[in-house]
């Protein structure tokens, strides 16, 4: 059965789409079948695996209002294991159509539920907000992951989240848990980085990851390119910290799993 972990933030700016392309691309690597869901209308992830959001006949925006199937409009990228759900602006329109359905923060949730299990990580990018977009991907998936900077504002947004978090689970998804928090842009000669991760530690323990993200150009340049760092120059420090981030999400899914068995 398919493990889905929404990535999410409340903060914007923190990785949050740079971290579902390249996980999702180092998962590949790893030879486990995934699909990407871009929730966000800005559409970053489907331009960030190379697929024109501005030329899609359809998106996730019509699987949301019931408007066509899941399966039509998932879309394979080529010589990964990678599947897609593009999205783009027209999910602006499904958010503010989403308020006068029935069950509208299931939505996703149930699409999902045909097609789980063809999958070892269904992986969900999120808006920066706690819309109904996100919500709906918090109600569909089984833990979500906080990719985060080291920085006073980032603490004050993680609060935020956290609450949205418990809310959620209290009233519609009471299995969701948090997977982990990942450091991104992380610099450990920055003093403020090195204190703000200490308390992260303190606070979190296990479920911070020991991988972090440092800032590095080719991540930042891969996207221009419609390719995950991966595919982008797989030497680089940013492809090999995905590796990692990927080697421990497995690690841990697979230690968690030995310990229910």
């Amino acid at each position: 059965m398919g493990k889905i972990i929404a990535v999410a933030n409340q903060k914007g700016g923190v990785g949050k789409t740079t971290t579902s392309v390249n996980l999702a691309a180092s998962l590949s690597a790893m030879k486990r079948k995934i699909l990407i869901i871009d929730m966000d209308p800005q559409g970053n992830a489907t331009t960030g695996m190379g697929i024109d959001k501005n030329t899609q006949e359809s998106s996730l925006s019509e699987v949301l209002l019931g408007q066509t199937g899941i399966e039509q409009i998932i879309q394979h990228i080529p010589d990964t294991r990678i599947d897609m759900l593009p999205g783009g602006p027209e999910m602006t329109v499904a958010e503010i159509s989403l308020m006068d359905m029935d069950d509208r923060e299931y939505r996703l949730r149930y699409a999902l539920q045909g097609i789980k299990d063809n999958y070892d990580y269904i992986i969900i990018d999120c808006p920066p907000s706690l819309n109904m977009l996100t919500v709906n991907a918090l109600v569909a998936a089984d833990g979500v992951m906080i990719p985060m900077q080291c920085e006073y504002y980032a603490l004050e947004g993680l609060s935020a989240l956290m609450n949205s978090i418990e809310t959620i689970r209290e009233n519609s998804n009471p299995d969701l848990k948090i997977t982990g928090l990942l450091r991104t842009m992380y610099d450990p000669r920055n003093n403020l980085a090195r204190d703000v991760s200490s308390q992260l530690t303190e606070y979190f323990g296990d479920k911070l990851y020991n991988t972090s993200i440092p800032r590095n150009i080719r991540l930042a340049e891969a996207p221009s390119h419609g390719l995950p760092v991966l595919s982008y120059d797989k030497h680089s420090r940013g492809a090999l910290a995905y590796l990692a981030m990927a080697a421990e999400m497995i690690r841990k899914d697979t230690s968690r799993v030995a310990e229910l068995t």
